[in-house]
Parts: C-alpha cells; structure tokens; sequence
C-alpha cells in the first residue's frame, strides 16, 4: 500500500506515522510498502520504518504540488494539512487558502489523473461546522451545518466537495469530525482552543495554565490516541453503508472545564491542579461560545468509531504516552 499523509509534521499526523510503525507497518490488513510525508516543514521520518519513506515540504497550495504528491498514485491519502482556528480567523486570506483552496487543488489533482485512479481519502473535518443554538440533548447526525467560524466555514465547505467528488467517483472519502484534541502535547499552538489542553498539560509539568473563559464552558473532547484511532478506522472501513452522506462526527466526551480541572485534580491533586490561573480572554471566549458542547454520534459509533468515556482516561492517555506514565514532582 502507497500512502501519502498531508501535515506530517503535526501532532496527530506524526502520531499516525508512529502507530503505522508500531503496527509493523500495516494498516488493516494492508501492509504499507511506500509513505510519503508532506507539510509546509519537512516531517520527520520515523525511526525503525519497515517501509520506505519520503519525506517533503512544500505549499499544497502552490500550482503542481497536489499533481506532484499523486503522481505516483497513493492508494490512501490522510489529509490532515490545515491551519488551526484562531489563525484563520485571525487571518482570512490565509485561512481560505490554506484549508479550502489547497484542498480544491487536491481533489482536482486527483480527479485530473484519471486513468481509474480513485484513493481512499480521509479528510479531517472539525465540530467547527456546526454552530449554535444547539439542541439540548446533542447534536445528532442530522443536524445542519450552520458554521460561526470562518474555520468551520472552510471545513464544512470540504466536506461538501468530499461528497460530491465521491459521489462522481473520483475518490473514495471518508470524512471525520474531530473533537477538540486534548491533551495536546507540545508547546501551545494559536488554536482558540489550546487552553482546553494547557490547563492539563502546564500544571502536569509543574508549570502556570491561563484559563481564558468560564468554568461553566463545556465543549466534546477525544484524545490524540482517539484520533489516531478515527484515521486508522476510516482508512480501511467499507464506505459503501455511507452513501452520499461522507462526514461523520466522532465519538467523544462533553465536559464543562470545571470538570476537566476536577479530573485533573483527582489523577494528579490539589497541588497541581493549582497551578491553573483564571485570566479572562473576551475574543477566545467569543469563539469557543459558538462551538459544539455535546454530540450523538451515533451513526459514527455504528460503524466501529470509539473514544474514551472519562475526562481521567483522556489525562491518563496524556501521562502514558508524553510523561512515561508518571507525574513529574
């Protein structure tokens, strides 16, 4: 199996490399015989690959690049390649071109090669389409896609453009709705919802977290194992029971932000938990205010999509694999 992953070099991206490896270099029952590695900074190749590995760096939205990427006809393609929220909201221009015309330029790569050439695509969309109010109860499959970021206009927009170059038959896609990651390791990113991750992630370290809004704030989270898992499962799923309907929302767990801090001071204590310092941000709070606070995801759980059910598993998941399993003192 070729496979070409965009935005290597992120987290969930470098996460999915590694698990590939782990797995002895299988993705379901296929065995991964060539991985190319694309982002705007070179990915980083993974130690003890039992496959060849390419790895670039470009701008997918640059004239050639998607025909370039394909070339060689990638069976399965993990399009993972965006900038994150409070950055294409920050910036416009950038956001548009980043997140909805390089992905135009893809599917048109794609669909221009002919031939027969038709890849598993598994595009990573975000709960950033849906916007409020939302139903009480959770937002269901059919719920309509009434985005209030310029993000989840973008997101929502490629789903569209999924669906529509599958249904003609020019790839085969599967598109996933990502929760909010967390905890996210690493340094913060200009995601509006990076606090979600660093009032876990700095106090687990011994360091000061900035809550920007509300305790009362509740949002739906998954962790980076998680979505390794959603793009491992929609690589190799039977996407015939999908029809035209290409975008599922992932399973994950609603909790308000006082919960998370609660979860956090139960798993590692008062001490740490401590280290959180309430500093109120009106633009972040503006933006997570519109955002998805609890989803059904039903249909996603039919066909086998799996997340954690406690906001301590998704810590625990944090301190396992960034922290060797312990709490630093």
């Amino acid at each position: 199996m070729n496979v070409l992953v965009l935005g290597a070099a992120g987290m969930v991206g470098r996460k999915f490399i590694e698990q590939v490896v782990k797995d002895d270099g299988r993705i379901g029952d296929g065995a991964v015989t060539h991985m190319t590695l694309f982002d705007v900074v070179e990915p980083k190749a993974p130690a003890g690959s039992p496959f060849q590995v390419t790895a670039l760096a470009g701008d997918l939205g640059e004239p050639g690049i998607a025909q370039t990427l394909i070339a060689d006809r990638p069976e399965l393609i993990v399009h993972l390649a965006a900038i994150v929220s409070g950055e294409a909201e920050a910036d416009f221009e950038k956001g548009y071109r980043v997140n909805l015309d390089s992905t135009r330029e893809l599917f048109e790569a794609i669909r221009q090669a002919g031939g027969g050439y038709k890849p598993r695509l598994v595009f990573t969309s975000s709960i950033a389409v849906f916007g409020q109010p939302f139903p009480k109860d959770g937002i269901t499959d059919d719920y309509n896609l009434t985005p209030l970021t310029s993000y989840g206009t973008q997101k929502a927009i490629g789903e569209l453009l999924l669906a529509d170059y599958s249904r003609r038959g020019f790839l085969d896609g599967v598109g996933i709705r990502l929760p909010t990651i967390c905890v996210r390791p690493g340094k913060p990113n200009a995601a509006a919802s990076g606090f979600f991750s660093g009032i876990i992630r700095e106090p687990l370290n011994g360091q000061e977290a900035i809550l920007p809004v509300s305790e009362s704030v509740r949002h739906w989270h998954a962790s980076p194992r998680a979505a390794v898992g959603f793009l491992l499962h929609a690589a190799t799923m039977d996407t015939a029971p999908l029809g035209q309907r290409r975008s599922l929302t992932m399973p994950g767990l609603s909790v308000t932000v006082g919960e998370q801090i609660e979860a956090l001071r139960r798993v590692a204590g008062d001490k740490v938990a401590a280290r959180i310092v309430h500093r109120p941000d009106p633009v972040i709070q503006a933006i997570v205010g519109g955002w998805a606070e609890k989803c059904r995801p039903e249909r996603a759980e039919t066909f086998g999509f799996k997340a954690e059910k406690t906001f301590e598993e998704i810590i625990r998941v944090y301190i396992d694999d960034e922290l060797g399993g312990r709490i630093p003192g």
